[in-house]
């Protein structure tokens, strides 16, 4: 682990850290500085701070490079939930807060990492032995995915993934009450113009986005929600659902952290305190085989936490 400990000059004029970094460490580039303020590994005066904070003089500045991970994800032992499985494909029921693939601050204990210690005839990807990911889901959603373990599965799946013609069904328990029973939600999302971790609605830049919507179960303060995607963008249900004023139960990155406090039940209040991850859950997922052409279809059941708030919903709504 490398250590730079610097201070930004009284008198000079004020400048932003990741400017001041990109600056002061010659071998990094301005991402690079980015990627490492971002998880955590800069301090001012001893807080995590944002890449576009001001030093404004005197101020102490740490910035620690962790130590390169290999270039190539590791094999690990991590139990997973197997739906289906042959020599083309397996599909899984991801866990919520398990990361699909490795990145930065996720070098480790993340589903390529399981499928790679799981599988034992991956005939490859572009020449790789490595599983196809062939879409993801975000590390605090759970549920279910296909992931290619040859290279005309990957191709094939791509394409039935690029034409829409995938099944993808999610249950999402958000704020709010509907005046309608369902409908449909249509924009462009991409990345936000401010926040870079985030993706919007509002975006300079986007691509079409459409998520057809249908209540479920209506609770005081609360809805239970079928989604259905016809596109698959980044953080696609959860941009939706917040921009509608709905955001999803835990959901801190797009509104639905603060809202608990409307909520009168302090037994709720901790069931969702306790979950700690947005309420979302990928619940079906339907496609043809890519050698076969046969349909195949997997339906999951909702996890232990966000099952037991909505059996806690029901049982108090009678």
């Amino acid at each position: 682990m490398q250590q730079f400990e610097l201070t930004f000059p009284v008198g000079a004029d004020p400048e932003r850290l990741d400017s001041f970094l990109a600056r002061s460490v010659a071998e990094l580039t301005r991402s690079a500085v980015l990627r490492l303020i971002e998880t955590g590994h800069a301090t001012v005066n001893g807080e995590h701070p944002k890449p576009s904070l001001k030093l404004k003089g005197g101020e102490q500045v740490i910035l620690e490079i962790p130590p390169p991970v290999p270039a190539e994800p590791q094999a690990e032992t991590i139990p997973l939930e197997i739906l289906y499985e042959d020599s083309e494909l397996v599909v899984v029921n991801k866990a919520a807060g398990m990361v699909v693939h490795p990145g930065a601050g996720n070098a480790d204990g993340t589903l390529v990492n399981a499928l790679l210690g799981h599988c034992t005839d991956l005939s490859g990807i572009g020449g790789e032995l490595r599983p196809g990911i062939v879409h993801r889901i975000d590390k605090d959603t759970s549920g279910v995915l296909v992931i290619a373990k040859s290279d005309r599965a990957h191709q094939h799946l791509a394409e039935q993934f690029k034409a829409h013609s995938i099944k993808r069904v999610y249950l999402a328990l958000v704020y709010g009450s509907f005046a309608q029973d369902g409908g449909k939600i249509e924009s462009t999302i991409g990345r936000h113009p401010i926040d870079r971790k985030k993706m919007s609605g509002k975006a300079r830049h986007g691509k079409h986005a459409v998520t057809h919507w249908r209540v479920v179960a209506r609770y005081p303060g609360l809805t239970l929600l079928r989604l259905r995607l016809e596109t698959g963008r980044t953080h696609q249900i959860r941009v939706h659902l917040s921009e509608a004023g709905h955001p999803l139960v835990c959901d801190e990155t797009y509104g639905g952290g603060t809202r608990i406090t409307a909520l009168k039940d302090p037994e709720l209040k901790k069931m969702i305190k306790e979950m700690g991850r947005h309420a979302l859950h990928a619940k079906t997922l339907g496609f043809l085989h890519p050698v076969t052409g046969s349909y195949l279809e997997f339906d999951t059941d909702l996890p232990p936490d966000l099952a037991g708030i909505i059996s806690y919903l029901e049982s108090n709504n009678q």
